[in-house]
């Protein structure tokens, strides 16, 4: 481990080397005990980049995400370098902004999320699920990321949104390379790349389904955005584009990235697989169980406002406050055993957020997409196993594999 005979307090927690084979929890592990709100001075890769405060047990995370007024998701952006995501974009989006705006925004996203939309949604994600594996039947191997998860994910949220089929990879591709830009596998052009070529052409085929949607109102979230109202205002085009964004690169990103951790961990332990097997009403547990050790986003990131207080540690206006779910869902005051997949807990977790304002819209699509895939997967590959070396996604803010090579 490569804080072994540094000084805690000189880490840099952001070093390439520590997240090649995803989140460093080695390392976090000692900063929840020895130094849990730590400072990191700068970027090895980002030289420019201020340092930021990393935040990484339960309680705290809890008490950043509730208090708005002090962490501020508006001042700064939402990921820890602000080179990942121009701050113009995150301000946009409701997640990157504070209340009363923020409030107004989600409210009318919520239409889109109602209970009874969701549950609606059951059928026909089964079928979607059931359609992608019949395509891997009678293969020997696959890529469980690319072959399953992916086309999972992409036609879900497509349907959601009122996005043709035949253009789900093309919208993948897009989201993979903007949330993915510092891996060069998923976007060889990097943060730049991402910036200049890949969000434009997401904005654009965004503004042409908008228009349509205008002309043509169907019942899906895009014609909801388009025509809802709050207080008497519609949305405006920027705030409608910004939201499709956030919700289709929320919807590729997430699911995917818990699902095939969570199948990794099940493939690595027979023990756990054979209980949900045995027993397939332990699925919805094993859900919670991924989401806990595998949340779909590494982290989220606050300003403060004002000269603050947290943990004993003073944190000056204007500072990164990073929450680092990674971390705080491996929190031994509040999970016993914590990096043990165990099916059978049932946990309550920080995956979707800590509370507060910012809980994440989509938990109820989330968890319904995540039980169907494991369910239909498992009743189909009883006996999947992995078939090579699992990759991960090289980022700070996507937790995810690229690579998931199994036997069916």
């Amino acid at each position: 481990m490569a804080t072994v005979g540094r000084d805690l307090k000189s880490v840099e927690v952001t070093e390439r080397e520590l997240w090649l084979n995803g989140p460093p929890h080695e390392l976090f592990k000692q900063l929840r005990s020895g130094c849990p709100i730590h400072w990191t001075e700068s970027f090895e890769e980002l030289p420019e980049e201020p340092g930021f405060w990393s935040v990484t047990t339960a309680d705290d995370i809890h008490a950043v995400s509730r208090d708005w007024q002090t962490y501020s998701s508006e001042l700064g952006g939402v990921v820890v370098a602000a080179a990942g995501f121009p701050i113009e974009l995150a301000r946009a989006m409701f997640i990157g902004m504070d209340p009363p705006k923020h409030d107004r925004l989600k409210a009318l996203f919520q239409a889109g999320f109602t209970p009874k939309r969701i549950a609606d949604h059951e059928q026909p994600i089964r079928e979607i699920v059931t359609r992608v594996l019949d395509r891997v039947q009678g293969r020997e191997q696959c890529d469980l990321v690319t072959d399953v998860a992916q086309p999972v994910v992409s036609r879900v949220i497509g349907s959601f949104m009122g996005i043709p089929e035949e253009d789900d990879a093309i919208w993948a591709n897009l989201m993979n390379s903007t949330l993915g830009a510092a891996d060069p596998d998923l976007n060889p052009g990097g943060f730049d790349g991402a910036v200049h070529k890949d969000i434009p052409e997401i904005f654009e085929r965004c503004r042409k389904l908008i228009a349509q949607r205008r002309e043509h109102p169907t019942d899906d979230l895009t014609s909801v955005l388009v025509h809802a109202e709050v207080e008497g205002q519609k949305l405006e085009e920027h705030e409608i584009v910004m939201g499709f964004f956030l919700l289709v690169a929320a919807g590729n990103d997430s699911t995917k990235a818990t699902y095939c951790s969570g199948m990794r961990a099940l493939m690595e332990d027979r023990s756990q697989l054979q209980l949900l097997l045995d027993d397939p009403t332990l699925i919805g547990s094993a859900v919670e169980e991924s989401l806990r050790m595998f949340p779909a986003f590494a982290h989220f990131r606050r300003t403060a406002s004002s000269d603050t207080e947290l943990h004993g540690q003073r944190i000056k206006r204007g500072e990164k406050v990073v929450m680092w779910y990674a971390s705080s869902n491996r929190d031994e005051t509040r999970y016993e055993d914590p990096d043990r997949f165990d099916v059978r807990r049932n946990p309550e977790h920080q995956a979707f957020g800590a509370g507060g304002r910012h809980f994440c819209l989509g938990t109820a699509l989330a968890r319904l997409e995540l039980r169907i895939l494991f369910e239909e997967t498992l009743r189909r590959f009883p006996a999947i196993e992995l078939a090579g070396t699992p990759v991960f996604v090289e980022s700070l803010f996507i937790n995810q594999l690229k690579a998931l090579p199994v036997r069916l």
